[in-house]
């Protein structure tokens, strides 16, 4: 064995050894369907994926994030509408674990996204409760209600584009909440049965040899934690989405050609039972100010300003990703500031 892949073969282990790998790793978030595209459609793919594996490697990334369960893509596949296949648009399920093989034998993580707070409005699971009974096994897989004001003090998070967490389905006769958007509803933990589907679906990816799940860039929906608090009584909370996972993370999960068994997230959720990731967004958009500006002090201020964290936990500090540059948290003077000195680029075509 070459020193390089020896190198290689000792760094992969330590990793696999640390329950803290989590700490300091770097994610990439790979957007599959604008990264490579075999096929000559257009369209991003798994294959296209798999031949720049060593680009990637050679990059400096351990650890790959990938959206790629099948979504309308109305939320930039937050909205999930199958908990168990692969976008069509990225290849198939045998190309998906093709790439994973490749992937963990040049030392490689990979996170799959699994968002489950709340599903595509066309996933089959709401289809199915919007048809259903009302108090019925499939209706309650989510939260209805007959009157619009219940959890009235739940903040609405997307202003712009919704007037209420609820919203009226004229085929159940009845309303359903959402955090997000409208088309995104919420799934309902205070049912056993939803523990259990969601099990199952992270049964399902740790299986197929999935290193952890979660929403991307960090495991298990860190921008959605805040969200998820809603006011006493509420079922859509953090604790009830997070348990079902640490359970099913508990399981064995058989190792798939020598790989480590699965259990990444299981790690990950270690820490007073609480998610250990959490997206710092104020500070995003003082990284973009201090740039601008050139200067550290926004940096050093929204630090100052940022609770400590347990030990076991870590901020999932990222420069880019889907989400973009998020100016909800932060001050109004700031996001004047942001508005006034970042989009001075004229569009193309523009005088």
């Amino acid at each position: 064995m070459s020193q390089r892949r020896e190198d290689r073969a000792e760094k992969t282990e330590s990793e696999r050894d640390d329950p803290l790998w989590y700490k300091d790793a770097i994610l990439y978030e790979v957007h599959v369907r604008a990264f490579a595209d075999s096929d000559g459609d257009g369209m991003g793919d798994f294959r296209g994926l798999t031949a720049r594996l060593d680009y990637l490697r050679s990059s400096g990334h351990r650890h790959l994030a990938a959206a790629v369960l099948p979504s309308p893509w109305r939320d930039d596949g937050y909205d999930i509408s199958d908990y168990t296949s692969i976008h069509p648009a990225y290849g198939s399920l045998r190309d998906f674990k093709q790439f994973l093989r490749e992937a963990h034998r040049r030392g490689l993580k990979v996170i799959t996204e699994l968002v489950i707070n709340h599903t595509s409005d066309q996933h089959p699971w709401f289809q199915r409760a919007r048809t259903s009974p009302p108090g019925s096994r499939y209706r309650n897989f989510y939260v209805w209600s007959d009157d619009p004001r219940k959890y009235a003090d739940a903040r609405i998070i997307f202003k712009d584009f919704e007037a209420s967490n609820w919203t009226w389905d004229p085929v159940a006769q009845a309303y359903y909440w959402h955090r997000f958007f409208s088309h995104q509803p919420d799934l309902n933990f205070a049912d056993p049965r939803v523990h259990k589907a969601v099990l199952d679906a992270l049964d399902f990816w740790m299986e197929a040899g999935s290193t952890a799940c979660g929403s991307t860039p960090s495991p298990i929906s860190t921008s959605a934690r805040d969200p998820l608090r809603e006011p006493a009584g509420d079922p859509c909370v953090p604790e009830e989405a997070a348990r079902p996972c640490r359970r099913a993370l508990r399981r064995p999960h058989a190792p798939r050609r020598g790989q480590p068994v699965a259990g990444g997230l299981d790690r990950l959720l270690r820490g007073g039972g609480r998610v250990p990731h959490g997206l710092p967004l104020p500070g995003h958009a003082r990284l973009f100010m201090a740039i601008r500006m050139e200067d550290r002090f926004p940096i050093v201020d929204i630090l100052q300003q940022t609770p400590p964290i347990p030990e076991s936990c870590q901020w999932a500090i990222f420069l880019r990703n889907h989400d973009e540059l998020t100016l909800e948290m932060v001050t109004d003077e700031d996001r004047d500031y942001m508005y006034r000195s970042m989009p001075r680029t004229p569009r193309r075509g523009s005088t």
